[in-house]
């Protein structure tokens, strides 16, 4: 071979090491993070959206993945940590193994997670699919974004006793708030649980923080607007189908309403890019494999003391709903949602009702080209009466439900959080 053949091959093969070094990621990275595919990466940005990551370690107007999004809970305040490759304030030290672990048992090469992480949800992702979502987060730009740190009461600032908390309460994995044995049931069963971690809001906590499993994806009291049951029976009796909820998840609205609250982001984040297999998926895992049949709304009596009940209540309405929502409830498109088949007025708790009632909503845009007005609040415009009044009649006229609303539980609910209008996120 010539000296100068032996230039060309050489040339060609210092070239295909650079295009291989740009594409496997910096050489400080470690070698599982530099040694990933293209494929692996593209597959780990999808994962990455199902396990809706960027809802806790995305702030508005952020760095991607740098943390700092604030978590309340009943314990204190958490903080969403930073996860891109900066080596110093994020992962970018990590292996694959000690990300996995993180996922796995909520413990990071040098702490003890508290389980504000949902590590119990994500205990069940698999290896393959965790290691894709590392490849995906190690090829994004590193932001020195420290950590803050979390604001909690004693006792529970002693993260030595998570391990303790681990000990009584980490299982592997929930019941099964429905059943079926098709593929799509099992594939939605671990993009709900493991991915989605929807458990981890829908289902009703114990004393110490820990999930029921015992009441899985029956519903709990987190947050100002407060997740509802959706168990198959919980869903139905709210009149949700199967096709309704694809229709949701892909867009964030339906005939039943719109995501609000915690749940907007949820779909604004994450359901909104999953594929329509993994969607038709989810919603089978919901409902099961033999979904019970929407409940049609149920007339309420119609004696004269649930008339006196609401007839107050539909003069409010006149006089403060109607202009947006119709003066049959019919809603107007773009500005605000249907009364009719509401999920929210067919719930037996009034409590998100009224939640919104008092603080409004914000404006809102969803997949498509459908979006909503802001809605605004009405706590210093009506009294607890009123509200209440407005209630029954919203409740009884279109949800099916008793004019049972109190002035006391409208209070009650008025007294327990400053009344200020969330937003959406920006991202």
């Amino acid at each position: 071979m010539s000296y100068a053949s032996t230039l060309r091959i050489g040339a060609l093969a210092l070239c295909i090491a650079a295009l291989s070094a740009c594409s496997k990621g910096p050489d400080n990275a470690p070698a599982d993070a530099r040694t990933s595919t293209p494929e692996q990466i593209a597959r780990g940005r999808y994962l990455a959206k199902a396990a809706d990551c960027a809802a806790c370690h995305t702030i508005p107007g952020g760095a991607p993945f740098a943390g700092g999004v604030r978590l309340g809970s009943p314990f204190g305040t958490f903080y969403g940590t930073n996860i891109t490759p900066d080596p110093e304030h994020g992962i970018g030290k990590w292996t694959a193994a000690e990300f996995y672990k993180t996922l796995h048992d909520g413990v990071t090469p040098d702490k003890q997670l508290y389980p504000a992480m949902p590590y119990t949800s994500y205990r069940t992702m698999s290896r393959a699919d965790s290691d894709a979502i590392y490849a995906y987060l190690m090829a994004q730009k590193p932001a020195a974004v420290p950590d803050r740190k979390p604001d909690l009461k004693f006792p529970f600032n002693v993260r030595f006793a998570v391990m303790f908390w681990n000990m009584l309460f980490l299982k592997d994995s929930l019941p099964d708030a429905s059943v079926g044995t098709s593929a799509d049931w099992t594939r939605g069963k671990y993009l709900a649980n493991a991915l989605g971690h929807c458990a981890e809001c829908h289902t009703p906590r114990g004393l110490f923080g820990q999930m029921n499993g015992a009441k899985a994806l029956q519903g709990s009291d987190l947050g100002r607007v407060i997740p509802p049951d959706i168990t198959p029976a919980g869903l139905a009796a709210r009149g949700w189908t199967g096709a309704d909820l694809q229709t949701f998840f892909a867009t964030g609205i339906s005939r039943q309403g719109p995501a609000f609250g915690e749940m907007h982001p949820v779909v604004f984040l994450s359901t909104q890019y999953l594929s329509p297999g993994d969607l038709r998926a989810m919603s089978v895992y919901l409902l099961g494999d033999a979904p019970p049949p929407p409940t049609p709304v149920q007339p309420v009596s119609a004696d004269a003391a649930q008339v006196n009940k609401t007839a107050a209540g539909r003069n409010t309405y006149v006089a403060v709903c109607a202009g947006c929502h119709g003066l049959g409830g019919e809603g107007k498109p773009h500005v605000a949602v249907s009364m009719r088949g509401s999920s929210t007025l067919r719930q037996t708790d009034p409590h998100n009702l009224i939640a919104v009632m008092l603080d409004g909503m914000a404006a809102a845009e969803f997949a498509g080209t459908e979006s909503l007005q802001a809605m605004p609040g009405f706590a210093a415009t009506l009294d607890d009466e009123e509200l209440a009044q407005l209630a029954n009649y919203l409740r009884s006229n279109w949800g099916g439900q008793p004019g049972d609303v109190t002035a006391a539980t409208v209070k009650a609910l008025r007294d327990s959080t400053p009344h200020v209008t969330s937003h959406a996120p920006s991202h």
